[in-house]
């Protein structure tokens, strides 16, 4: 680590430091974990999570998924070394805005980029744990890194919740409850996520993070969506952060979904405004099929392509 210069904080966490810095002449972000000394138990977990984390991320490659570069453990410190993002975090790039005032396009690609990265993670049998808007960074070209796998876990692994810490605004009711979980965790958070990214504003603003714990877990309570809030994007929410687990759907359907509603909102801008999500099925059936015809049959006659788009603009928009 003597080529590692250590520059200016810009975060922290509950144990954690986050630097700007410089390895091998290249932008980094260091992440230092402090072992206390008068707590061994926290000692020791913080510990097991730094493992886990270096294990984790030394894995994973994704273009939606922050990039490891090197680690270090020298207890009491632990360092972890990461591509420096210069957007910071979403959140932070959120409360920035106005509220309600985040275009659909940049809705859009932001909620894309974070369910691409989390359907990789999927895919290797991996559970994030603490999805949320703060452990979602920005790069230069406004491109969402999945970021932060400390209390990430191995589905195989993740018999109970007890003694996780992830953050309650976010976390699903059997986290909280610290019950048997599944990847279907995960979703739950995307679905609160997705609704910071339609209003720029903190869930369960008004409460304490423990008020907003009870109320999630024991009064089915979610944030409030507004009713200029796209019925398209209402209905993702509200089938993302479902109280059932196995009413929530995989993130190998919600990638269709927004890339299907992307596609939609390039061909036609007022497409929020008319879609009810009531003849959703169609619009999933159609698009695809139009895909797929393009794909195939019309690569041959260029008349087929307009006859792609017709369809999806009358019977696909407007059922």
């Amino acid at each position: 680590m003597s080529q590692l210069l250590i520059g200016s904080k810009f975060a922290s966490g509950r144990h954690s430091r986050i630097y700007r810095g410089l390895y091998k002449q290249r932008d980094v972000a260091i992440k230092l974990v402090s072992q206390p000394e008068e707590d061994a138990h926290l000692a020791a977990l913080l510990e097991k999570e730094f493992t886990s984390e270096v294990a984790f991320l030394f894995h994973l490659q994704h273009p939606n998924i922050i990039t490891f570069i090197a680690a270090c453990k020298r207890p009491p410190v632990f360092c972890i070394i990461t591509e420096y993002l210069a957007g910071g975090s979403l959140r932070k790039y959120l409360h920035q805005q106005e509220p309600h005032s985040v275009p659909f396009d940049l809705v859009l690609k932001f909620s894309l980029d974070i369910a691409h990265g989390m359907q990789y993670l999927h895919s290797e049998g991996i559970l994030h744990r603490d999805l949320k808007s703060e452990n979602l960074l920005l790069g230069e070209d406004m491109c969402v890194k999945v970021a932060d796998f400390g209390i990430s876990c191995l589905e195989s692994q993740s018999a109970s919740a007890k003694g996780i810490t992830g953050t309650y605004r976010w976390m699903a009711p059997e986290m909280i409850k610290q019950k048997h979980h599944t990847r279907k965790v995960d979703v739950y958070s995307f679905g609160i996520v997705l609704w910071e990214l339609l209003t720029a504003l903190t869930p369960f603003q008004d409460m304490t993070p423990e008020q907003a714990a009870f109320a999630v877990s024991e009064k089915n309570a979610r944030p409030f969506l507004p009713t200029t809030c796209p019925m398209a994007f209402s209905h993702l929410i509200r089938r993302c952060w479902s109280s059932n687990p196995k009413r929530r759907p995989n993130f190998d359907e919600i990638v269709s979904i927004l890339e299907t509603y992307t596609d939609a909102f390039e061909q036609d801008p007022t497409f929020f405004l008319s879609y009810n999500p009531s003849h959703g099925s169609f619009l999933h059936k159609c698009i695809p099929r139009c895909t797929d015809f393009h794909k195939s049959a019309c690569l041959g006659p260029k008349k087929c392509i307009p006859r792609c788009i017709d369809v999806r603009k009358s019977a696909c928009l407007n059922p």
